[in-house]
Formats: C-alpha cells, structure tokens, sequence
C-alpha cells in the first residue's frame, strides 16, 4: 500500500484547511454508505460537523446551547 503524502496545514489558510476538512468529511461519509444525496445534505447543515474538522470556523454562527421548543413554556 502506498504511503499517504502527510498534509502540512501551516501552509494553508485557515480557509483552505477548512475546505480541506469539509472534503474528508464528504469522502468518510460516502465511505460509510451514505448517498451522494445525503452526505451533500450533511455538509450543509453545519451543526452536524464533527469537532475534528480544523480549524473550528469562527463565520458560522454559534449554536445555542438549548434550542427553545414550544413545548417548553411554563403551563400555569
């Protein structure tokens, strides 16, 4: 088996080890099983990025730690 070429990320920018991340994401999930379909509907949803993609994107916005259902209003 042929040796992979080691990524040095200090020559990227923060933008481009993103994408970087963003498409070894894409290529595990096909490994996995997922559809062409699914793994692009995937990628689109920024909350469902592992915590491995670097460097952690500071232009998306932040989730917030609980997300406030309807449900949730106190029922007097």
């Amino acid at each position: 088996m042929a040796r992979k070429k080691a990524i040095d990320l200090e020559a990227y920018s923060m933008l481009d080890q993103y994408c970087i991340g963003l498409n070894e994401f894409y290529k595990s999930l096909r490994r996995s099983g997922f559809s062409v379909e699914l793994s692009l509907a995937i990628l689109l949803e920024p909350a469902t990025y592992p915590a491995t993609i670097l460097p952690t994107p500071n232009w998306l916005p932040a989730l917030p730690d609980r997300i406030p259902y309807d449900d949730d209003d106190d029922e007097d």
